[in-house]
């Protein structure tokens, strides 16, 4: 009965993803509200009860199929973004500043934020409290895919897209980097779960897991999207040169292969990704190359999120949010409304691209997703946490809320940015 779900789930996914892309685009409804509600149905069916999808109970699973998911959305974003970052250049520092500053400012003070919330106000152990602020912190590059760029368009002068789309930029950008700037901190959680005190490992998280694999990840992504970006479109023999071959594939051997070079290396895997697509992307940025490997990139991530969603929507239906309490809504409210609206404004407060109310966009959409899944699959089996039904139950509910919130406003509220700016 298992097998006839999970293949029910998998058809239906692939389905839903074929008719929903066209439909819903002029709908103040996203695809994943559908996903989420039509898993839901199918969990409440006759012919699954007694059928547990739950998270929990397959956490390594669970990590595999969320992680390559994650993945997958990194490289559509990488290619998708085509703006410059030479970091020998002032004025491309510049141009990210927003991104920066969502880095740097909103994420630290949001993780803080929900941290201080759980430990001191609700009574959570310190080192649930800093996972859960780990977890929920990065804005989720899978679901944000409503408010973020789109795909390679050639024809079109990369300054043109990036002026039109400076909101979109900077959610795009943001959701690329600080999946894997969140790790530090889920590995901190780990390791106040595993080792106790901060004086005992400490200097080991600040020396390697806050610096060192940061540096090993981007400089393993950076070269291996040197590399094969040479070999797509400046190879010796036309034969290797798969950019005239127009073999698209080879944006998923890049996936696999620079993470799996980054992980046996030590370093962050996700953010070896990202930096590998931008820097192939940067490789011939006129090239209709990137276009053809993006639409591959887009409709295996759309499969895989979709089918993700389903699940979620299943496991909700099946139990996933019995362990819910009071904390829990206290948790996601806080973070979707107050947390990460007040630290992202904050954080572009002095951003002059944008206007007021497209630095309210930016500091409200931050989507929580199938990263925030992630980054809890990976800490319960890597850390010793308690009351693990209650983490997933917590973490479920915020990423469904922000499904339902945040799928909801994308299309008005972009749309009424794009008239203001036509407008102007």
């Amino acid at each position: 009965m298992t097998t006839s779900i999970v293949l029910l789930l998998v058809g239906l996914a692939l389905l839903l993803s074929v008719v929903l892309s066209s439909p819903l685009q002029e709908l103040p409804i996203s695809a994943p509200i559908i996903l989420v509600i039509v898993g839901g149905v199918i969990g409440m069916m006759p012919f699954a009860d007694g059928v547990s999808i739950l998270p929990q109970e397959h956490p390594v699973l669970t990590e595999q199929i969320t992680g390559m998911t994650v993945l997958v959305a990194l490289m559509g974003v990488g290619l998708a973004l085509d703006r410059p970052l030479n970091l020998r250049r002032w004025a491309d520092w510049r141009s990210w500043g927003a991104s920066w500053r969502l880095l740097g400012i909103a994420m630290p003070l949001c993780i803080g934020a929900v941290a201080l919330l759980g430990w001191g106000l609700l009574g959570l152990a310190p080192a649930a409290a800093l996972m859960i602020g780990a977890a929920l912190a990065p804005t989720d590059p899978v679901l944000a895919s409503d408010v973020q760029v789109e795909g390679p368009d050639v024809e079109s002068e990369p300054e043109e897209i990036d002026e039109r789309d400076e909101v979109r930029f900077s959610l795009t950008s943001e959701a690329g980097l600080n999946d894997g700037l969140a790790f530090p901190f889920v590995h901190a959680a780990i390791l106040i779960s595993t080792a106790g005190g901060v004086a005992g490992w400490g200097l080991k998280w600040v020396g390697w897991y806050l610096v060192g694999k940061i540096v090993i990840g981007v400089l393993i992504g950076y070269l291996t999207g040197w590399v094969i970006g040479k070999l797509a479109f400046r190879a010796p023999h036309r034969a290797l040169r798969t950019a005239e071959t127009g073999e698209p594939l080879l944006a998923v051997a890049v996936v696999l292969v620079t993470y799996g070079l980054t992980e046996l290396a030590g370093g962050y895997g996700f953010l070896a990704v990202f930096t590998a697509a931008m820097t192939l992307r940067a490789s011939e940025r006129s090239h209709y190359y990137h276009e053809l490997m993006h639409q591959v990139i887009e409709r295996l991530e759309r499969l895989m999120t979709l089918l993700l969603l389903l699940f979620l929507g299943y496991a909700v239906s099946s139990g996933l949010l019995d362990a819910v309490d009071w904390r829990s809504f206290v948790i996601a409210g806080a973070l979707l409304f107050v947390i990460r609206p007040a630290f992202g404004w904050l954080s572009v407060a002095r951003a002059g691209q944008f206007s007021r109310g497209e630095r309210a966009a930016v500091a409200f959409f931050g989507v929580r997703g199938i990263g925030s899944l992630y980054y809890l699959a990976y800490a319960t089996t890597h850390g010793n946490f308690a009351q693990i039904d209650w983490l997933w139950a917590t973490v479920g509910l915020t990423v469904v809320a922000s499904v339902l919130v945040h799928g909801i406003a994308a299309t008005p509220v972009m749309k009424r940015l794009d008239r203001e700016k036509e407008a102007a």
